[in-house]
């Protein structure tokens, strides 16, 4: 970090301020200029104490990092792009991944059907949602462990592999003998209790930006997740509230294109929650893969009339299948296919 003084500050009060940046753990190298004093703190920020509170020292003009604080996170220490093997799946390379399936998960029927449609035209993943979290406490809540028995039933049929949301952490261990990748909802973007916990459990983690969360927090958020010894981490643009109401969020495709060139980790698009419109969905996926993304995430059922849960977002097949054949060309020019 670098210490700027104010100008003309005394040599004693210099002193100080130099033996408080040893005092913290770090190798003070001041520069003396004609006028300030600037001091570089030579050291690691993640096993030393932070150097922002010499900003309430009278004579420190401020304190300005150097290292990124999403250091593991951060091209600085991966330089390449990370590929995530997910059983045999890749994400992150010139294949483009596409996980879909329903909001939630609603009945065997239901996500069956579903399954075999969006493996037959080209998804590899498998979405549905076994615990909900809602707005209000009267709308659908998901099937719980039924639903995850369901998911898992849907695996062992069609081989998809499964990605599914956890909203606590006593749900974590459940959830991940259910699910190939744990997600994250927005809500708990930065429930870092729960990031941990799910770091723990060794699964690949799709994390969703939270509704208001700042690029730089979410990056942190990730942070938690390698900090803990997982660098199995997907990033997932879902829309932030803005003042915007013809949509129900915005989707931000321009974080996409940041994180590529912030991070080495994958990222993918949720167009679905992104606009909350089905008939959106499908220009919004075109432009996840123009902008360099990993994969979308859309939800995707049988019957969206009839669905217990985020019906007006949802395409029905015909649709996803529409959407599959539009992203084919777009993928082609890209160097990159499904």
């Amino acid at each position: 970090m670098i210490v700027i003084l104010k100008p003309h500050t005394p040599t004693p009060q210099v002193d100080e301020v130099l033996r408080e940046i040893q005092r913290l753990g770090y190798e003070p190298r001041p520069i003396f200029g004609s006028e300030q004093t600037v001091v570089a703190a030579i050291g690691d920020e993640r096993t030393h104490l932070t150097l922002e509170s010499l900003s309430a020292m009278p004579q420190v003009e401020r304190v300005v990092p150097v290292q990124k604080r999403h250091k593991l996170v951060s091209r600085e220490s991966h330089p390449a792009n990370s590929v995530l093997d997910i059983d045999g799946v890749l994400v992150g390379g010139s294949q483009f991944c596409v996980m879909a399936g329903p909001c939630s998960v609603e009945s065997e029927e239901q996500l069956l059907s579903t399954a075999r449609a969006v493996k037959a035209a080209g998804a590899t993943i498998l979405r549905g949602g076994a615990y909900k979290p809602r707005t209000s406490p009267y709308e659908f809540q998901g099937l719980g462990q039924e639903g995850l028995a369901l998911l898992k039933l849907a695996r062992k049929e069609t081989g998809l592999k499964i990605i599914t949301e956890v909203l606590s952490e006593r749900h974590v261990e459940q959830v991940a003998e259910a699910a190939d990748i744990l997600q994250i909802g927005a809500r708990n973007a930065q429930n870092y209790q729960l990031l941990i916990e799910c770091a723990r459990s060794g699964k690949p983690i799709l994390l969703k930006r939270g509704l208001s969360e700042r690029i730089e927090e979410w990056l942190l958020a990730a942070e938690y997740i390698l900090a803990h010894g997982n660098s199995k981490v997907l990033f997932c643009e879902r829309g932030i509230r803005t003042f915007e109401t013809y949509t129900r969020n915005t989707l931000d495709l321009g974080a996409a294109a940041i994180l590529k060139n912030e991070s080495h980790l994958p990222v993918i698009i949720d167009p679905s929650q992104g606009c909350g419109r089905a008939d959106l969905v499908s220009a919004l996926c075109r432009g996840a893969a123009a902008v360099g993304a990993d994969g979308i995430l859309v939800e995707v059922h049988p019957n969206p009339k009839k669905a217990l849960s985020d019906g007006q977002q949802q395409l029905d097949i015909e649709g996803f299948q529409s959407l599959m054949s539009g992203l084919e060309p777009i993928l082609k020019a890209l160097g990159r296919s499904l």
